[in-house]
C-alpha cells in the first residue's frame, strides 16, 4: 500500500495537523512531503498533488482524497483496527457532531488567534467573537469528557478523530495562553502528551519558513 500525506509547515498548518495525527494513529508507513506555504511556489507545488490548491492531501494507491475530515474518514474505514471513531454509535454520533462542528464554525478564533506552535503571545487574540468561541469550545470538550471520557484521557476515552479536529485549538490555547479549568486543563494536559504532538512540535520548531501574517497579526500592534 502506497500511502503519501501532503502538508503545510508544521509551524502553522492547523488542517495538516489534523489528518497528520490521524494517519500516525494508524501505524501505517507512509511519505510525508511538506509543502512550505505562502511562497512564491506554493500554489504551483500544491496544485502538483490537487487541483484544489490545498493542505493536506492524502494520497493512497492512486487515489487522492483532499480536505482534512475527508482524509480522516477515509483512514477510519481504511484502518478500522485504528479505531479512529468511538465504538458506541452514540459515541460516533457526538464524535462526528463535534469533528464537523470544529471543521467549518470558530471562524474568530481561527482568525485572531491563528495557530503557531513556536510562539508565544500570552493575552492576545480576545475579542468578543473569540472569546465566545473559546466558551463554546471549552463547553465541548467538558461536556465530550463527562458523557463518553471514562475510558481514557481523551474527549471519547481513547484518543479519535475528534482529538484530531480539536488538536489545533490546543497548540492555540497555549500560544495564546487561554485560562482552562478542569476537565479541560486534563484534556489539555493529555493532548499536549502525547508522542505525536510532540513530534509535531520539534518539527515545527525546527522549521525556519516564517508567514509574517501569523508571527505578527494585526491584533499584536
Amino acid at each position: 500500500m502506497a500511502l503519501r500525506l501532503i502538508i503545510g509547515n508544521k509551524n502553522y498548518s492547523s488542517w495538516s495537523l489534523r489528518a497528520w495525527l490521524a494517519l500516525e494513529h494508524t501505524g501505517a508507513a507512509y511519505r510525508e512531503i511538506v509543502v512550505p506555504l505562502d511562497q512564491p511556489d506554493s500554489a504551483a507545488r500544491l496544485r502538483e498533488h490537487s487541483p484544489a490548491g490545498r493542505v493536506p492531501v492524502l494520497v493512497r494507491d492512486g487515489v487522492t482524497v483532499w480536505d482534512s475530515l475527508a482524509i480522516c474518514e477515509h483512514l477510519a474505514e481504511a484502518f478500522p483496527a485504528a479505531h479512529l471513531w468511538p465504538e458506541g454509535s452514540d459515541a460516533r454520533a457526538v464524535a462526528r457532531s463535534v469533528s464537523a462542528e470544529m471543521h467549518s464554525s470558530f471562524a474568530a478564533l481561527r482568525s485572531c488567534m491563528p495557530m503557531n506552535v513556536r510562539a508565544r503571545m500570552p493575552g492576545l487574540g480576545r475579542t468578543p467573537a473569540s472569546l465566545r468561541d473559546i466558551e463554546r469550545m471549552l463547553a465541548l470538550w467538558k461536556a465530550c469528557r463527562q458523557r463518553f471520557g471514562q475510558g481514557g484521557p481523551f474527549l471519547f476515552g481513547r484518543f479519535s478523530i475528534a482529538d484530531a479536529a480539536f488538536a489545533p485549538v490546543v497548540f492555540r490555547f497555549r500560544t495564546y495562553d487561554v485560562a482552562l479549568g478542569e476537565p479541560e486543563r486534563a484534556y489539555f494536559d493529555a493532548m499536549l502528551a502525547l508522542p505525536a504532538m510532540k513530534k509535531w512540535q520539534r518539527d515545527a520548531e525546527a522549521e525556519t519558513w516564517a508567514i509574517d501574517e501569523d508571527e505578527y497579526p494585526a491584533f499584536r500592534a
